[in-house]
């Protein structure tokens, strides 16, 4: 763990794991419910629970679950800048690059890779060996296996004709 990074009490890393500076690990959840007038604090009473041979990134965050645990697979390598909010479930052996942020309750299967600044939206399913472009806005489950790309995220394919398309209704050369 190196300096300037911090562990709130009652996390659990693993065997070789590695804390670069200013990471955090175990923050409050954001979480909020409203009372008619305002916004009131739930507690975040979970975990954050990393296994063996994981890497996190300078200035990363890793929120406590809720009530449950927020849980980092074996192997995982994530990179700086990265945020995972409460209550996620990340599999072993992913790749989180830089400034990508999962939102709260999303389950994560093993052998994902995420490229730069992709953003996922709360309670995503992401499927086993499933690849998410740099940049996707992810707002559905992808299936395992799959590559979703842009925004809002859709199976990369779709995505690229879809840009072409419009590409060419830009720039007046679309057929007729």
């Amino acid at each position: 763990v190196y300096a300037g990074a911090v562990v709130r009490e009652g996390c659990v890393l693993g065997d070789r794991v590695i804390v670069h500076p200013n990471a955090v690990i175990g923050s409050d959840g954001f979480g909020f419910a409203p009372d008619g007038q305002r916004y009131e604090k739930i507690p975040q009473v979970g975990r954050v629970i990393v296994e063996e041979d994981v890497e996190i990134g300078a200035c990363s965050c890793i929120d406590r679950g809720t009530l449950g645990d927020t849980r980092i697979g074996r192997g995982t390598k994530i990179d700086n800048l990265v945020m995972i909010a409460h209550n996620c479930v990340i599999g072993r052996n992913c790749l989180l690059a830089a400034h990508t942020g999962i939102s709260g309750s999303c389950v994560v299967g093993d052998n994902v890779i995420f490229g730069g600044k992709a953003g996922i939206g709360d309670h995503i399913r992401i499927g086993e060996g499933a690849r998410v472009a740099g940049g996707a806005g992810v707002l559905a489950d992808i299936p395992a296996g799959e590559t979703w790309s842009g925004y809002p995220a859709k199976p990369i394919r779709q995505s690229l004709r879809e840009a072409v398309w419009l590409a060419k209704q830009a720039s007046g050369k679309a057929r007729t």
